[in-house]
């Protein structure tokens, strides 16, 4: 993806505009930060399990002798 100039940016707006017409635009960013806010909590999980699974793998517990 190029670099992208104030006329592509202004064309693309109207035609997202013009198909999606105004009033459904607010609809469609909050669906849209919705799907962000999502993958990040996924990211953000999966990072932590990988952090505790190493720090595990570094740390194994030993088993406590009777």
């Amino acid at each position: 993806m190029g670099n992208l100039g104030f006329q592509e940016i202004l064309l693309i707006a109207v035609v997202v505009l013009v198909l999606f017409g105004g009033r459904k635009i607010p609809e469609f960013m909050r669906g849209l930060g919705k799907g962000i806010r999502e993958f990040n909590d996924a990211k953000n999980n999966v990072k932590k399990e990988l952090e505790e699974g190493m720090k595990e793998k570094d740390h194994p517990e030993t088993p406590a002798s009777n």
